[in-house]
C-alpha cells in the first residue's frame, strides 16, 4: 500500500513534502472539534485528513516489528533518508505520541475557551475526543501496546501532557458538579477516555453512527444533559 507512495505532492498548487506534512499533523493550533491542519504558507492551509503512515505500520506489526526501511517506504523514501527527519526509530514513535498528546491538550483547551458553560465545554470536549478516536484508531493501538518502547524523556512528556488534558476535563466536571472531589473528577475523565478510546475494538458501526453512540454514552456517564 505504501511502497510507491510519492514523497512529494502538490496540494492546492503548493508543493508539500509528505514527510513534513505527516510530522506536522498534530503540531499546529486547532479549533474546537476534530480537524488537523498544517500551514503550508501564511496565505493557505492544507487540511490533513489521514494519520502518519507510520501509525498503521506500528499498529499492525508492533514497534519491534517495523524496520527503518519499512518507515521510509511508508513515506516513499529510503530508510536512510528518514534520518533527515528523525534521529532514530525511537524518535518516530516519540514524535507520534508526544504530538498527539499535545494536539489533544491544545484542542481541549480551545474547546473550553469557546464554550459558555461547563456543560457546553464538556460536550465540546467529548466531540473533540470522539473525533480523534474515530479518525485515529491506530494511534490508540500504538500507545496502548508500545508505551514501554518510548524513550524515557518522551514518556515523561506524554505523561505530563496527558495529566494536563485530564485536568482540563476534571475542571469542567467540578464546575458542573460542585460536590465532586478532584480525584473523583479525574477518575470520571479517565473512565470517559476508556469508553471513547474503545474504537479499535468497538467500532462495529459506520463512523457517523458510532459517533452518536460514543457521544451519547460519554455525555451520560459524565452527567451532561444532551442539548
Amino acid at each position: 500500500r505504501y511502497a510507491r507512495m510519492p514523497a512529494r505532492e502538490t496540494v492546492r498548487g503548493l508543493s508539500v513534502n509528505r514527510v513534513t506534512q505527516w510530522l506536522n499533523l498534530f503540531n499546529t493550533p486547532v479549533a474546537p472539534g476534530f480537524g488537523g491542519h498544517i500551514a503550508a504558507t501564511e496565505a493557505d492551509v492544507v487540511h490533513v485528513h489521514s494519520p502518519p503512515p507510520f501509525t498503521e505500520l506500528f499498529a499492525a506489526r508492533g514497534f519491534h516489528g517495523v524496520s527503518v526501511a519499512d518507515l521510509g517506504a511508508a513515506c516513499g523514501i529510503t530508510g536512510p533518508a528518514l534520518y533527515k527527519h528523525f534521529a532514530s526509530k525511537d524518535a518516530v514513535l516519540a514524535e507520534m505520541l508526544v504530538s498527539i498528546s499535545r494536539w489533544l491538550l491544545d484542542g481541549g483547551r480551545a474547546c473550553v475557551g469557546a464554550a459558555d458553560s461547563p456543560a457546553a465545554a464538556l460536550a465540546a470536549l467529548v466531540d473533540h475526543h470522539v473525533g480523534f478516536a474515530l479518525e485515529h484508531r491506530p494511534l490508540i493501538v500504538v500507545q496502548d501496546r508500545d508505551w514501554s518502547s518510548l524513550p524515557d524523556q518522551a514518556r515523561e512528556e506524554v505523561r505530563a501532557t496527558q495529566r494536563a488534558y485530564v485536568d482540563v476535563w476534571a475542571d469542567q466536571l467540578r464546575a458542573l458538579h460542585p460536590d465532586l472531589s478532584l480525584d473523583a473528577a479525574r477518575a470520571m475523565a479517565h473512565a470517559a477516555f476508556g469508553l471513547i478510546n474503545s474504537t479499535p475494538h468497538s467500532g462495529l458501526l459506520p463512523d457517523a453512527e458510532m459517533r452518536q453512540v460514543l457521544v451519547s454514552m460519554a455525555l451520560g456517564a459524565l452527567g451532561v444533559r444532551a442539548g
